[in-house]
């Protein structure tokens, strides 16, 4: 089997123009970490939504999901230089992860390991099932019975409950990026809010970490959802939203697979870059964003994203590093005397 990044001349698959706007949707047969040094522009990424192998022995049909933990953490450690490389001076990255019920620090090993890299502004809960019960939530609800929805993955065990989460974390290069919080938010339920508090006139809330997005019900995997561990495009669209839209000139996925964060930028109107090492699954991609453009796959090498001034969007990564080591020591230090 070959690895992650054993990928080694570049392929373009294939690159869409976006309907209403400058820019492109491209996908590109290359390694995540070979893709974003040499397929990002200079003025960097805005906003990258992906998820990564989870080294639990998935079944990929190109890469070699059980690796020893050190060697894995290690690799993970070399896509986050990459992002960091990457990602423009007030980009997120948005990165979901997940573990076996047996082994719940995997998901914070991943995170300490980028951590190393870039600093984590906020933890997000992708709740994928969930249980409503009518007697906690009251009649004002409109339940007439407890309310089970989402699905989930059935575990057999007399230790474990079944796992119906994972992680989003949201990293930045200093901690400090804003984002749109009510591009994302929800209405008050109690509407005497919207009177009580000046933060309120808008009638949203914050929706706050805990995200519950199931996945779309499927009738046959192998041609519905042909990937072994893909996300929903409503969790890559929530990410985009939360960056914030009009900050966004380009977005991307290092490990693209059969395109969910592609289509959630197609439907948002944002330029895209993906890479992935696995033809097949990009293939799918392809045909998900034929389907959703519906305009044709220019020839030749997939464009970007609109040029920018390089100068205004990132500052050069020994200059980056130094302002975090500066604000990582502060918090450091307030964090011992509080």
């Amino acid at each position: 089997m070959r690895g992650p990044t054993d990928v080694r001349a570049p392929a373009p698959f294939g690159s869409w123009p976006l309907p209403k706007k400058p820019g492109t949707i491209a996908l590109w047969r290359l390694d995540a970490v070979r893709g974003l040094r040499e397929k990002v522009p200079a003025h960097g990424v805005d906003a990258i939504v992906t998820s990564p192998p989870y080294n639990l022995g998935v079944r990929y049909s190109m890469y070699h999901d059980r690796r020893p933990r050190e060697e894995y953490l290690a690799w993970i450690g070399t896509v986050a230089q990459a992002v960091d490389r990457a990602l423009a001076d007030d980009g997120s990255f948005f990165l979901n992860v997940a573990g076996p019920p047996s082994d719940p620090w995997l998901p914070w090993d991943v995170a300490r390991e980028v951590g190393e890299h870039l600093r984590l502004q906020n933890v997000l809960h992708w709740v994928k099932s969930i249980v409503i019960e009518r007697a906690h939530v009251g009649r004002a609800a409109g339940l007439d019975r407890d309310l089970a929805v989402g699905h989930y993955k059935p575990l057999h065990s007399d230790r474990f409950v079944h796992g119906a989460h994972e992680y989003v974390f949201h990293f930045s290069h200093r901690g400090d990026v804003r984002i749109d919080r009510l591009a994302i938010g929800v209405a008050y339920q109690d509407r005497s809010n919207v009177g009580r508090w000046n933060g309120a006139r808008g009638g949203r809330r914050c929706r706050g970490n805990t995200w519950f997005l199931p996945y779309a019900t499927i009738q046959r995997r192998s041609s519905d959802r042909p990937h072994p561990a893909s996300f929903p495009p409503a969790l890559a669209e929530r990410c985009f939203r939360l960056h914030g839209l009009a900050r966004i000139a380009l977005s991307a996925d290092p490990f693209v697979g059969i395109g969910s964060s592609a289509t959630a930028a197609a439907q948002l109107g944002l330029p895209f870059v993906g890479f992935d090492i696995d033809a097949a699954y990009l293939a799918v991609a392809a045909r998900r964003l034929d389907e959703q453009l519906g305009t044709p796959r220019l020839p030749g090498t997939p464009s970007t994203a609109p040029s920018r001034t390089a100068s205004s969007r990132r500052r050069s990564p020994s200059s980056r590093r130094g302002a975090r080591r500066t604000g990582r020591t502060r918090a450091s230090s307030s964090s011992r005397t509080s």
